[in-house]
């Protein structure tokens, strides 16, 4: 069978049985590498989680902060917009 001929070949980009003698080498190489900096794939795991929640948790006072100025801006912005368009279309100009 040569490289490329079969639907798994294609798929794995080789040889199965090789690419996956491969990435179990890679695997335990990985795993070696983080058990020696001491990381925990639970902890990784329970890290990325406390991120996003910390990111949706800070999204939601950001939001609301920039609501509330919106609303206290817009108190001044929108009276005086509308009195200057007023104002234009009473002069006659567009």
């Amino acid at each position: 069978m040569s490289y490329g001929s079969s639907g798994a070949s294609r798929f794995f980009g080789g040889s199965p049985i090789g690419v996956i003698l491969r990435l179990l080498l890679l695997c335990v190489i990985v795993g070696l590498v983080l058990d020696q900096l001491d990381l925990d794939v639970f902890r990784l795991l329970d890290y990325a989680i406390d991120v996003v929640r910390d990111l949706i948790a800070n999204s939601a006072d950001l939001l609301r902060t920039l609501l509330r100025y919106l609303i206290i801006g817009a108190m001044v912005v929108i009276p005086i917009w509308l009195v200057l368009r007023l104002l234009k279309i009473g002069s006659g100009r567009p």
